[in-house]
């Protein structure tokens, strides 16, 4: 098995975070610009507090893309060091990223609470059973 195959899905959540990141700048600048926002008003709190959800969820699923898939991003470079890369991993790894994408494309514009959720919950089953196998292999 070709060891690199593993970063084709490792990179391709990295230029979702960029989209996410950019998209969020377009949103938000405009909205700063537009309400005439104070510098006391550009605090984390209270910007969040005065921002629209059309500002706002971009803005959580940029946090969101540093939590969760922190993880992926250690076991895919373990996976790849320690030379364990196969088929299972980089599918699970195109699984992961899948719904990842999708739960963005969900929180950032029409943010059904219900189905972001279960992209959400899909793509974290996928993550635990790279983690899971891998896991079981260092055990073993």
């Amino acid at each position: 098995m070709n060891q690199q195959a593993i970063f084709a899905p490792f990179f391709a959540l990295m230029l979702l975070t960029l989209v996410v990141w950019f998209y969020m700048y377009s949103r938000r600048i405009p909205f700063i610009t537009g309400a005439r926002l104070s510098p006391s008003q550009l605090t984390p709190l209270e910007l969040a507090r005065l921002s629209p959800p059309a500002v706002v969820n971009p803005s959580d699923n940029l946090r969101n893309l540093f939590e969760i898939p922190t993880l992926f991003y250690a076991l895919v470079l373990y996976l790849y060091v320690t030379q364990r890369v196969d088929d299972t991993y980089v599918v699970a790894a195109w699984v992961f990223v899948a719904f990842r994408i999708l739960h963005s494309i969900v929180h950032c514009t029409v943010n059904i609470i219900v189905l972001r959720f279960s992209l959400y919950a899909a793509s974290t089953v996928a993550l635990w059973f790279m983690l899971g196998r891998a896991t079981v292999a260092v055990i073993s």
